[in-house]
């Protein structure tokens, strides 16, 4: 094998230094410090100890760091004059990290570890440094070993001592003034000495990665869960795969155990798997570890011993092998470190963490996660009972008990069936039952038989029926006729036996003694049922030819007579009978006469006493508003369902509130923060219902679209990508939507590769649709990130795909000139060469001449005279970076449009990071051919500032930042004075305009411009 050559070995650290942290790079840095040592280029081998050390801090084996390290000191030692300014810097400041390495491994005696804590402090002062990193590292050593007085005047002396550029940033400062305040029981005081970084006021490489971690415990002591859900969301999509974050992963993990949300905690497991083995950094895997062995535990005590884990060790392990070797392996490292440090902390602190209790029952956290495996050991569910159980519950009690039920039954609450479940429960304890508790019960499993179409419904019906008649409970016998001509007509018996079924239940209705309280209502009911089943019977009836056959005319002039037969007696089934006709006219086409229908119903049930009955008619009201343009009473609407809800068990029934009230307050547009709640809550109870697939993926959906809307895409991102799956399977229109909304929040999150990824797939569903424009925008979409992550021959190919688009719909002229803009300026990425420059002015001229054909049948359109004069704007600046190119000393700004526009040329808001200081230069251009350019310049920018000026104030910075690129270019003239002329006009100008017209940078900008022109003259 070959040595490398020194500039390979160069080259080699330049690739390292961007390669992903972990084990490769690692090893890559390791044979190039290796190669570098054999050249016996003692500069150049620093350089590569350097980046080692750098890659050994950045992954899970940080503590290996300390020998490259004492090999560059060593160095040092040998020659501080061989090392510059900035390489002495970075020595004293990876001392800092090796101080954490040695406190961080048990292996090292304490007293060597004591030892380079006193050589840090010597060099320290001998540098000049402040002692403040000194003493925050001694502080966490005597903790470690249980020196609390020396750990307290270490922290004190920290605090006090000045901060300078040996400091840490004020972020990771931070960082463990909190930790410090968590250790002695102050949460709140930790949260807030933390809230600037968890706010994003301070930042760095690692912060607020860490914070959001190990914020989330005190987060939920002091009852903010929902900041606590926020900040799992955000952290743990910036420490998810990041081997040097796996102890802050390790709290994620904990944190979903800790809060009934074992399922998730067990996929981020299964994302970190590969990570599980052993790390070199024991420090790292005690932390990373105990969090793992706090999921595993609680998986456990739910009865998923024996469930799938990930593997270790190279073998399969389930949760109750994984615990169990993790465990032993965390008390070997603990145990390691108390023998070194004299004092059992470590070991304490790791069985107190491990032996954790959950802080919350349930935290819905609006991400999606698959359901634990159901298994015969985990504890089963039992309905809540109260005090007393099996024979030693009072008679009375137990009589109550069943008065409840009934009760509950005949109010038709939803609470009835875990009432009657509870009564199945008591009454084989007893012993004797009363033989109407047991028919009771019979009716209560038949009834939920029909429901679930259960083919032994009607036998069960009709045993309920022989036994309520035996006990000479008529009323009640009636109301099983009438179920069985439901079962039946659920099931698809033929109409003619249902209508015989039907009749029968009303005689028996009829038959009811008059003294019988319940006779008008049990009549009424087998009306109202007829009613319902005789619509249906009448289209299961009808051939295809009677298309023209008014159903539902029938039917809402049947539900007419029954509310005018029954209004003043039964007002439930006239507010069941209301809403039905409400359900007609939007049938018919006429939901301005449903309005009011739905409202009456909701209104008659909730005084009935009968709100949970409201709901439905509300949630459907509350979405015919929104179609007809009344948010305001949609939104009074969906409110007042969910009030009505209060008492509702249905799961989907509470999801479907939720995410209808949701929707209406996110297309308010300022009430994305609520939005939010409410969709959070929706896709829980989906989750509840067995539905996330469906009602839980469109909740989601919602979820994160209203946490971006409250600024929140992190949240967003997690939320939508974990339902992705679901959402992408509700049809193309759907799919195209969410992967489009999907790139847009990886877009604003800085990732521009995976969100180009969403738009190509959107744009590759979208292919084969009639209307070209989605495929188009989208591929424009996807070009524009692709140029963002620096791929600019696959952002070229999306660009012409996407002008190909817009050129076929023959409406978008903006769309067509941006990407021919764009183009250009990707033809100057690699070089700016003759050619290159060339190629990007027939770009830009074609887009002038897109742009002017489309002002010609529409000459005052602003949009497109503002975007002729922007082309005309980044004409001139391609032919200005073709000039300077020629004279090599061209460089790229990329200025804030905040900061003062009036000390140079401006770069366009499409040049920037084109063209890099190894571009080839331009062939050589003669002085004539240069003025003849900067003429051309000049005569471009006044042509786009005249245009500017005539679309007024709200072009001012454009108008202005042409005239500073004309100026300029006049001075490189020799001709300064017609560049200040033009500037003294524009202030002329903006002081004859009253004052409050002329924004406040113009004139500051302006003033100062002329007075570097003057100053060159």
């Amino acid at each position: 094998m070959t040595t490398p050559t020194r500039e390979e070995i160069v080259r080699g650290l330049a690739e390292n230094r961007e390669s992903p942290n972990g084990a490769a790079r690692n090893a890559h840095a390791e044979a190039l410090a290796g190669a570098a040592e054999t050249s016996g280029d003692r500069a150049l081998f620093r350089e590569a100890l350097d980046n080692l050390i750098n890659a050994y801090l950045y992954s899970s084996e940080s503590s290996r760091m300390l020998v490259p390290f004492a090999r560059l000191l060593q160095e040092y030692d040998k020659d501080p004059g061989a090392f510059s300014h900035w390489d002495a810097h970075s020595l004293f400041w990876q001392f800092k990290w090796v101080a954490t390495a040695i406190s961080d491994s048990p292996g090292i005696p304490l007293e060597s570890a004591t030892g380079w804590l006193d050589e840090m402090e010597r060099r320290y002062r001998i540098a000049g440094y402040s002692e403040r990193p000194v003493r925050e590292a001694e502080l966490w050593l005597a903790d470690a070993i249980g020196e609390d007085e020396r750990a307290e005047r270490a922290f004190r002396r920290w605090l006090a001592a000045e901060r300078d550029d040996m400091s840490d940033c004020r972020a990771c400062e931070l960082n463990g003034q909190g930790q410090y305040a968590v250790l002695h029981g102050d949460d709140a005081k930790a949260l807030e000495l933390w809230k600037p970084v968890l706010d994003g006021d301070l930042t760095c490489a690692e912060e607020p990665h860490r914070l959001l971690a190990t914020s989330l415990l005190p987060l939920l002591r002091l009852g903010r869960a929902d900041e606590a859900r926020s900040h799992h969301l955000r952290g743990y999509r910036m420490a998810r795969g990041n081997e040097s974050l796996l102890p802050s992963v390790g709290k994620h993990i904990e944190f979903c155990a800790l809060t009934g949300n074992e399922p998730r905690g067990l996929e981020i497991l299964a994302e970190h798997a590969a990570h599980v083995a052993p790390l070199a950094n024991l420090d790292d895997r005690l932390a990373f570890h105990a969090g793992i062995l706090v999921l595993l535990r609680r998986l456990r005590e739910l009865g998923h011993g024996r469930t799938r884990a990930v593997p270790y060790g190279g073998s399969p392990r389930t949760v109750d092998e994984l615990y169990e070797v993790l465990y032993a392996g965390c008390l070997d490292i603990a145990r390691q470190f108390d023998a070194r440090n004299g004092t059992t902390r470590v070991s304490d602190r790791f069985l107190a963490q491990v032996g954790r209790e959950p802080l919350l029952t349930e935290l819905p956290l609006g991400v999606r996660s698959a359901a634990l495996p159901q298994t015969g050991s985990a504890p089963a569910p039992t309905p809540p009972t109260p005090p007393g159980s099996g024979a030693d519950l009072p008679a009375a009690a137990f009589t109550e008990l069943v008065e409840r039920a009934r009760r509950a039954r005949d109010l038709g609450h939803p609470g009835a069936d875990a009432l009657w479940a509870e009564v199945a429960v008591r009454v084989d304890a007893l012993p004797e039952t009363d033989p109407l508790v047991r028919a009771d019960l019979a009716a209560q499993q038949a009834l939920a038989a029909g429901r679930s179409g259960a083919a032994e419904a009607p036998q069960l019906l009709s045993r309920v029926r022989d036994d309520y008649r035996a006990l000479g409970v008529a009323e009640r016998a009636a109301l099983a006729e009438l179920r069985l001509a439901g079962v039946a007509a659920q099931s698809g018996a033929a109409p003619t036996e249902v209508r015989a079924l039907l009749r029968v239940a009303l005689r028996s209705a009829e038959a009811l003694d008059a003294a019988e309280p319940l006779r008008v209502r049990r009549i009424a009911l087998a009306e109202l049922s007829a009613i319902r089943m005789e619509s249906y019977l009448r289209s299961v009836e009808s051939s295809d030819a009677d298309g023209h056959h008014d159903h539902h005319g029938e039917l809402a002039a049947e539900l007419t007579d029954f509310v005018a037969a029954h209004e003043g007696t039964v007002a439930d089934l006239v507010a069941e009978a209301e809403e039905m006709l409400g359900r007609v006219a939007l049938a018919q086409g006429e939901p301005e006469r449903a309005v009011p229908l739905l409202a009456a119903s909701a209104a008659r049930a909730a005084l009935a006493g009968r709100p949970w009955q409201a709901v439905d008619a509300l949630v459907l009201r509350a979405g015919v508003l929104m179609t007809l343009e009344r948010p305001e009473e949609a939104e009074a609407a969906a409110r007042s369902a969910l009030e009505h809800a209060a008492e509702v068990t249905d799961a989907e029934a509470q999801g479907v509130v939720r995410l209808t009230l949701a929707d209406i307050l996110l297309r308010r547009g300022d009430a994305a923060a609520e939005s939010a709640g409410h969709a959070l809550a929706a896709a829980h109870w989906f989750d509840q219902a067995g539905l996330t697939a469906d009602g839980g993926a469109h909740a989601r959906l919602l979820l994160a679209r209203a946490y971006a809307g409250d600024g929140r895409s992190a949240e967003a991102a997690e939320v939508l990508q974990s339902a992705l799956a679901d959402l992408l399977e509700h049809g193309d229109q759907q799919a195209v939507s969410v992967r489009e909304f999907l790139g847009d929040l990886l877009r604003r999150l800085n990732e521009p590769r995976p969100a180009a990824e969403q738009y190509l797939l959107a744009a590759e569903v979208a292919e084969g649709w009639e209307d070209p424009r989605p495929q188009a925008e989208l591929a424009h979409s996807a070009a524009d990130t692709l140029n963002d992550a620096g791929l600019a021959v696959e952002a070229a190919a999306a660009y012409e795909r996407a002008l190909e688009l817009h050129r076929l719909t023959g409406e978008v002229a903006v769309a067509e000139v941006r990407i021919l803009r764009s183009l250009a300026w990707l033809g100057l990425r690699e070089e700016v060469t003759a050619p290159a420059v060339s190629g990007a002015r027939k770009r830009l001229e074609e887009a002038a001449d897109v742009l002017e054909a489309a002002l010609a049948a529409d000459p005052a359109a602003p949009e497109l005279r503002s975007e002729l004069a922007q082309t005309w704007h980044q004409l001139a600046q391609v032919l200005d970076r073709h000039v300077n190119a020629n004279e090599q000393s061209y460089e790229i700004t990329d200025e804030d449009e905040e900061n003062d526009t009036g000390d140079g040329r401006d770069g366009g808001d499409e040049v920037q990071d084109l063209a890099g200081p190894e571009a080839e230069p331009a062939a050589g251009l003669s002085p004539a051919e240069v003025d003849g350019l900067r003429l051309e310049e000049i005569e471009l920018w006044d042509r786009a500032a005249r245009v500017y000026a005539e679309l007024g104030p709200d072009h001012l910075r454009d108008r202005f930042q042409c005239l500073n690129n004309a100026a300029w270019t006049e001075q490189e003239r020799g001709d300064a004075e017609a560049g200040a002329a033009r500037v003294t006009a524009l202030i002329d100008e903006a002081r004859e305009l009253p004052q409050d017209t002329v924004p406040d940078w113009l004139l500051p900008s302006a003033e100062r411009l002329l007075a570097q022109l003057t100053d060159s003259l």
